[in-house]
């Protein structure tokens, strides 16, 4: 298994070039997902942060699609042989807004690939960097941390959870009912089966109901910022997943503005364990 972990470094440098328009009707669609009371999306909006994840999505066939509904491993993302993947972590930063009826170009890149084995078993840490461009020059740069590891043992205790902070300035309570997750799965053409086959997430990955997506939280978040300081323009965010969420029970997104003229911004669940944290940082 060593030898062949290795070999995924080969795919280090990596490169994929794709080119997508930001269309009115997925900004719509994701508008009522959220809950919000926007107008109708007109061509030279600005596309609120981190809804370019509706463009560019992942285009495979039915028959490509492996057992947990992810396409098959291999091609542009390395053939990890681990059978769980997640979206650790972003750190993002805008030049300019991308809009509505823009024609962008994503350019990613596969900037690391890190095997690694731990006291949670085997894990393999691969770093993404995307840039979108358009007719007006670069307009952000994301780097993502995706994280491929074994099942976990039934046997082993799960990790103690971090305390979320108590002093949240901003709060909303967010009831993560499987409609959301299945609409929010559909406008990211996202097939994980943990996010709305509530048997195989059970069943198969052993999770205690459907998995909210780390980026929906992401989103959930910055929603909050924007809900509060609607004409905030945003120069960067980063986050980091620290433990799932699930249909289960509601979970609180909450904010707080920081001295530094940050915002600082996190996800709890009901029991009060910190979930998501983040930062964003203003123009």
């Amino acid at each position: 298994m060593t030898a062949e972990l290795e070999r995924l470094r080969d795919w280090i440098g990596r490169s994929e070039t794709r080119t997508d328009t930001i269309a009115a009707t997925p900004v719509a669609a994701m508008s009522n997902t959220l809950d919000r009371e926007d107008p109708p999306p007109r061509a030279g909006d600005p596309l609120p942060a981190l809804w370019h994840w509706l463009f560019f999505l992942p285009m495979y066939r039915h028959s490509e699609a492996g057992p947990d509904g992810h396409p098959a491993r291999g091609g542009f993302m390395p053939p990890v042989p681990l059978p769980r993947r997640m979206f650790a972590g972003s750190r993002l930063s805008w030049h300019r807004p991308l809009r509505v009826g823009e024609e962008v170009t994503r350019v990613s890149r596969i900037t690391d690939v890190t095997p690694k084995t731990g006291r949670s078993g085997t894990l393999v840490f691969v770093k993404v960097v995307q840039e979108l461009s358009g007719a007006d020059g670069l307009a952000m740069v994301e780097e993502q941390d995706i994280v491929y590891r074994d099942a976990p043992d039934p046997a082993d205790p799960p990790p103690p959870p971090t305390a979320a902070p108590t002093d949240a300035q901003w709060q909303r309570e967010i009831r993560p009912d499987p409609l959301l997750l299945f609409r929010y799965s559909a406008l990211t053409f996202n097939g994980h089966r943990i996010h709305y086959d509530r048997s195989y997430a059970m069943n198969e990955e052993g999770y205690p109901g459907l998995v909210v997506h780390g980026p929906l939280i992401a989103t959930l978040l910055l929603d909050l910022l924007r809900r509060q300081q609607p004409d905030a323009r945003l120069a960067g965010y980063r986050f980091r997943a620290m433990k799932p969420l699930f249909d289960i029970a509601p979970f609180k997104v909450c904010g707080r503005p920081d001295a530094d003229g940050s915002v600082r911004l996190w996800a709890a669940d009901a029991d009060g364990a910190l979930c998501m944290d983040a930062t964003a940082t203003l123009a």
